[in-house]
């Protein structure tokens, strides 16, 4: 005979276990930036840290990212779940309805909230050491490799543009990806990227070829209009003075969306994991607090939370 009364309290209890492991289960949505980029496998390691520093309580799904402007505007659709990564201007210039934000303004945009920085886009001017060449006014006369549609090679044309070498320079024809070989064989005489930095492709060429990355003055940093940042010395082979370079900022992402507990979960254990992951990929060991500097817009309460426990200053804006 079937005993109903058990089946029912039997269901009961399953019923209730399984909603408490869902009420513990938090998952994310991460969107980064293409397959194959730093900033992917950035992505892949925090997944990852959040599963192994929350016990499994966080579980974060990469999504792969067409660019920092496309993850700006699908706030516009996306839940609590949400969280992205993109330059700090690009949120203003999205809360302001400026630039490629033209005519397409969202409240949603106003209700974008930063988390944590990541390692920034940083430039590298690679000069192979037989090129002789050890400053900007050097690159005269100069085959240089700047790639197509990225944003290193946007910033590279730029650069010689407003350091008056525009015209005096030979841009190589030929993909960033095979800058290194290239260099090698001596038909480009350097190149530029941008990228987290150590960069592994400035790595490979340090490390096989020899090479010279170009320093800006602070004159030139200021013409850049971008934010100064310092590789120490002894980062690539034959480095022994600091290199004195320009980036764009990255930041973590959500909206006020995403609840307190949640926004606060994912800050902590962001900051308390980035040793482990620095160990794993150098890119992290330039990553500290000092970079909160960076976040031009409001912090997440949750997040503001766990800077305050962690005696992190923020100022007036951020709050």
């Amino acid at each position: 005979m079937i005993n109903t009364k058990a089946i029912l309290a039997a269901a009961a209890v399953f019923a209730t276990t399984f909603a408490g492991a869902s009420v513990a289960e938090t998952r994310i949505t991460y969107k980064s930036a293409k397959a194959g980029t730093s900033y992917y496998q950035m992505g892949v390691q925090i997944a990852e840290a959040m599963k192994a520093g929350s016990n499994g309580e966080v579980i974060v799904t990469i999504e792969e990212g067409q660019g920092s402007v496309q993850n700006v505007m699908e706030v516009r659709a996306r839940g609590a779940d949400y969280v992205f990564t993109t330059p700090p201007v690009l949120v203003r210039l999205a809360q302001g309805g400026k630039a490629m934000f033209k005519d397409k303004s969202d409240p949603a945009f106003d209700d974008i909230r930063a988390l944590f920085p990541i390692p920034s886009l940083t430039m590298h001017f690679v000069m192979s050491a037989d090129s002789g060449v050890t400053d900007f006014a050097g690159l005269e006369g100069k085959s240089i490799l700047l790639g197509k549609g990225s944003f290193g090679a946007r910033e590279g044309a730029k650069y010689l543009k407003i350091f008056g070498l525009e015209g005096k320079v030979e841009i190589a024809d030929a993909e960033l990806s095979n800058a290194v070989a290239a260099l090698k064989n001596g038909q480009i005489d350097g190149f530029v990227t941008a990228g987290s930095w150590p960069a592994p492709n400035v790595v490979e060429a340090a490390a096989s070829t020899g090479v010279s990355v170009l320093s800006l003055n602070d004159e030139q940093v200021a013409m850049t209009k971008r934010t100064r940042l310092v590789i120490p010395a002894g980062t690539y082979a034959g480095q022994d003075e600091d290199i004195v370079t320009t980036s764009l900022p990255v930041v973590t992402y959500t909206t006020t969306k995403m609840d307190d507990d949640t926004a606060y979960q994912l800050t902590k254990t962001y900051w308390e994991s980035k040793g482990e992951m620095a160990s794993a990929a150098a890119w992290w060991g330039g990553v500290d607090t000092d970079l909160m500097s960076n976040i031009t817009g409001k912090i997440h309460p949750g997040a503001i939370r766990y800077y305050e426990e962690a005696g992190v200053a923020l100022d007036d804006a951020q709050k």
